[in-house]
C-alpha cells in the first residue's frame, strides 16, 4: 500500500479524498493545511463542478500537519498529491522531490515551460517519479476510446476531432490570469491536448486560429501536423457566451478500421449525452455498454496508477509527466501564435 500526503485542501482536494477511501491501493496517510478547521477534519463548505459537497472527514489514521515542510519530514509517506492552486505546483512539486518524496500532481504540471522543466529534471536528477493527474483518458468514453487504441482493435489511429467548450467560469478567481490559473488553453484544453498526444504522439507543429482575451486565449480552432502526413487532427476549445450551455465536450477518433463517436453537454436545464458508437469499416454501428459508477471511480483508478507506478519505479503512459509538460508546452505555443509572438 503507497502512503500519500496531500496538500491543497479545496475542491480537487476532496475529489482526490474520497478516491482515496475507495482505493484498494493507495492510503492517505496525511494532509497539510493552514487552516485549523480543515485540520480537525472539516472540509465542509468545499463545493465544485462536480461530486458531492464537502463534509466532515475521519482523521483516524490520518497525520494531519500546520505546514508543507513538517509533512514532507513524515518518513511514512512516500508520494506527495499536490492539489494547490497551479501557479504552486512547481515549487510544490520540486520541494517535494528533493525531501525524497514521488510527486502526483493535479493538471496542468505546471503554468510555464520552464517551471514544467525544472519538475522534470528534478526527478531526473533526484531519481523520483512525477506522475500528472490528467483525468480525462481515465473517464468513461474517453477511457474506452485509449483502451481501444492500446489494444489496436481497430488498427491505429489515423486522425480526430475534439471539442471542449464552456461558459466564461466565473466562479474560478484570476482564471484569466496567466501567472496564476492560465486561461482556458493551460486549464481547460490541456486535457485534449494531453489526450491528443497520448493517441497520436507528438504533434511537429500547429496552426491555429482564435481570439484572445488579455494575455490568453479565448477560443481557438487548430490543426496539428504530425510526422505522420495521412494523419488528420483537428479541434476546438475555449470560452463561448452561452451560460446556459456551462461545459460540453465531445470527440469523433478515426482509426484503421472504424471511427468513435462521442458528445456530452450539460444545459442548464438539463445534461444530454450522445452515447459512445463504434462506426466499423463494414457498415455496423456498435453501442457498447461503459462500466457505471460515478465521477469518482475515475479517480480511484488513476490512483490505481500511480501506485502501480511506484510499485514498478515505472511511470503509466496515462500519468506520464513529460507528456504532461508537452501538453503544457504546446498550449502555450498555440496562445503565442494568436498573440502573434
Amino acid at each position: 500500500m503507497v502512503n500519500v500526503g496531500l496538500v491543497g485542501i479545496g475542491f480537487m482536494g476532496w475529489i482526490h479524498q474520497l478516491a482515496y477511501r475507495r482505493s484498494d491501493n493507495a492510503n492517505l496517510a496525511a494532509f497539510c493545511s493552514r487552516d485549523a478547521k480543515k485540520r480537525a477534519g472539516d472540509w465542509r463548505g468545499i463545493q465544485g463542478n462536480f461530486g458531492p459537497p464537502g463534509d466532515q472527514i475521519h482523521l483516524q489514521g490520518i497525520a494531519a500537519f500546520e505546514s508543507y515542510d513538517a509533512m514532507l519530514r513524515d518518513a511514512n509517506i512516500d508520494v506527495v498529491d499536490i492539489c494547490l492552486p497551479p501557479h504552486l505546483h512547481a515549487n510544490a512539486a520540486v520541494q517535494a522531490i528533493e525531501h525524497g518524496k514521488d510527486v502526483f500532481c493535479e493538471k496542468p504540471i505546471a503554468l510555464t515551460a520552464a517551471d514544467s522543466r525544472r519538475i522534470m529534471d528534478a526527478a531526473n536528477a533526484n531519481g523520483r517519479l512525477v506522475m500528472v493527474a490528467h483525468v480525462l483518458p481515465y473517464m468513461g468514453a474517453f477511457a474506452f476510446a485509449t483502451e481501444l487504441v492500446r489494444k489496436g482493435t481497430y488498427g491505429k489511429p489515423i486522425g480526430g476531432y475534439f471539442k471542449r467548450v464552456i461558459s466564461d467560469p466565473t466562479w474560478i478567481p484570476d482564471f484569466y490570469d496567466p501567472n496564476r490559473v492560465g486561461g482556458p488553453l493551460v486549464d481547460l484544453h490541456v486535457h485534449d491536448l494531453h489526450w491528443i498526444q497520448l493517441l497520436f504522439g507528438k504533434p511537429v507543429s500547429v496552426d491555429a486560429i482564435g481570439r484572445m482575451r488579455g494575455d490568453v486565449a479565448e477560443y481557438v480552432h487548430v490543426l496539428y501536423r504530425f510526422e505522420d502526413p495521412n494523419i488528420c487532427v483537428a479541434s476546438s476549445s475555449g470560452i463561448v457566451n452561452a451560460p446556459a450551455r456551462p461545459f460540453t465536450h465531445a470527440f469523433e477518433l478515426h482509426l484503421e478500421h472504424a471511427a468513435l463517436q462521442h458528445e456530452f453537454a450539460a444545459f442548464s436545464d438539463t445534461p444530454e449525452t450522445m452515447p459512445l458508437k463504434i462506426l466499423t469499416r463494414d457498415g455496423q454501428i456498435l453501442r457498447p455498454d461503459l462500466p457505471g459508477g460515478d465521477e469518482i471511480d475515475a479517480f480511484v483508478a488513476e490512483i490505481r496508477d500511480m501506485a502501480e507506478s511506484v510499485r514498478t519505479r515505472q511511470v503509466a503512459p496515462r500519468l506520464s509527466g513529460q507528456l504532461a509538460s508537452e501538453a503544457v508546452e504546446l498550449a502555450l505555443q498555440i496562445q503565442s501564435q494568436l498573440a502573434g509572438k
